[in-house]
């Protein structure tokens, strides 16, 4: 009750999408995973945003994304072969929820979004290229489809009077749910999808 509100409550609904760097972080690590570019690879992503505000500076955001991520195993080159990189691509549908903290004038703004996540992968594609070591482990189905996790991002938007609301942000998230088993007798203590992404999206604001 002694929260500052808002005159009159905002509310948007609109679309999203952008391209996304993704890895595993594996215990024991993976051969050709080292450095860290070496384990990443590019995807896509796309959905819908729901964000409803009636207290001044914060709002609630709501997501529903499908997104492409994995990783990728370093493939290495001999004296009659060309490398072949080894690639995995998990297909999720996301639903992220998030506090939408925002600061500036009513046409430009900055913002911080920070909050959980849950996924479910609908979709492996099983893995392309070159099995870059013999062990087996990470290159079986997954144990656990379901993941969980945070997110957090920055970005800033511009509100026009007829044409909507045009947002740019850059968001990292990271799984706590693990991809295999970690109990005691299974090999990998962590194998923990995290991303790095870039996105656009326009939001028209719902009016009485």
């Amino acid at each position: 009750m002694a929260q500052p509100r808002l005159r009159k409550p905002e509310m948007y609904v609109g679309f999203q999408g952008g391209i996304m760097a993704s890895t595993v972080l594996f215990n024991p690590s993976v051969g050709n995973m080292s450095p860290i570019t070496n384990g990443c690879i590019l995807g896509g992503h796309g959905g819908f945003v729901f964000r409803y505000s009636e207290q001044k500076c914060c709002a609630i955001q709501v997501e529903l994304n499908y997104m492409a991520r994995g990783w990728r195993e370093k493939g290495a080159a001999t004296e009659t072969t060309s490398a072949v990189d080894y690639t995995r691509m998990l297909h999720y549908l996301e639903l992220p929820f998030l506090m939408h903290i925002y600061f500036g004038k009513q046409t430009w703004r900055g913002f911080v979004n920070v909050g959980p996540q849950i996924g479910y992968c609908v979709y492996d594609e099983g893995g392309k290229g070159e099995q870059s070591t013999t062990a087996v482990h990470q290159y079986r189905e997954l144990d656990n489809p379901f993941d969980w996790g945070i997110a957090g991002g920055l970005g800033f938007y511009c509100r026009t009077k007829n044409a909507g609301l045009y947002q740019f942000e850059a968001r990292f998230s990271y799984s706590f749910g693990t991809l295999y088993s970690n109990k005691t007798a299974d090999h990998f203590s962590q194998s923990n999808p995290m991303n790095l992404s870039l996105n656009i999206a326009w939001l028209w604001e719902v009016k009485k």
